[in-house]
């Protein structure tokens, strides 16, 4: 049986990762002390792997991992040639346009901060509106208090510190959940394997 390598994101969503891994009945391995970022479970079946968010989908196109768990906003924000294959129904969060106040200034586009560039342009392409888009790596609720930005565009789960910084949500785009996804060439190479997986999941 060919082994699959699979890409987990880090941060609070491995860990919902893994619990669901074994809820469905799966031995994932996972090494409790020490900082090694990868590890096989399932009996040998699986080799996971951890990488940062952004990077699950940039594994899992190249090859070096036939399937990979990301959040549906990394996924559309890159827009990789993948196979999505299961909706896992954890890391609920929504991607939302926040700010100090909804009204628009008439003497310039208006600015939105984000770490999604390319959501935020989707977006206000489709609303109509003209906006300059400026890309932040981090803290992007600063942008509207320290006159970088009017508006931001950023996931959200409780919107608790979009609050305490002072800013409320305008709108929301979509909500995102963490999503399977599979190299187009292992899930054909793979295929029997990847089913065996996915059905247990679905």
């Amino acid at each position: 049986m060919n082994r699959l390598v699979v890409a987990l994101s880090k941060g609070r969503l491995l860990h919902e990762t893994l619990d669901v891994f074994t809820e469905k009945g799966i031995d994932v391995g996972f090494p409790q002390k020490g900082r090694k970022l990868y590890f096989d479970g399932w009996g040998g079946k699986l080799r996971f792997i951890i990488v940062r968010a952004q990077d699950v989908p940039t594994y899992v196109e190249y090859g070096a991992a036939d399937l990979g768990i990301a959040g549906y906003d990394v996924l559309r924000e890159q827009n990789r040639d993948l196979y999505e294959l299961a909706d896992l129904n954890i890391g609920h969060c929504k991607m939302v346009v926040a700010g100090k106040s909804d009204t628009m200034s008439s003497l310039r586009p208006l600015r939105v901060a984000t770490k999604f560039p390319n959501i935020a342009r989707d977006f206000f392409i489709k609303e109509g509106i003209n906006v300059e888009i400026i890309k932040l790596y981090g803290s992007v609720e600063l942008a509207p208090l320290f006159g970088i930005s009017d508006w931001i565009v950023d996931i959200t789960s409780t919107g608790r510190t979009l609050k305490e910084n002072g800013l409320k949500v305008i709108g929301e785009i979509f909500t995102s959940t963490a999503r399977l996804v599979a190299n187009r060439g292992s899930y054909h190479t793979k295929y029997d394997e990847i089913k065996k997986l996915v059905d247990i999941f679905i």
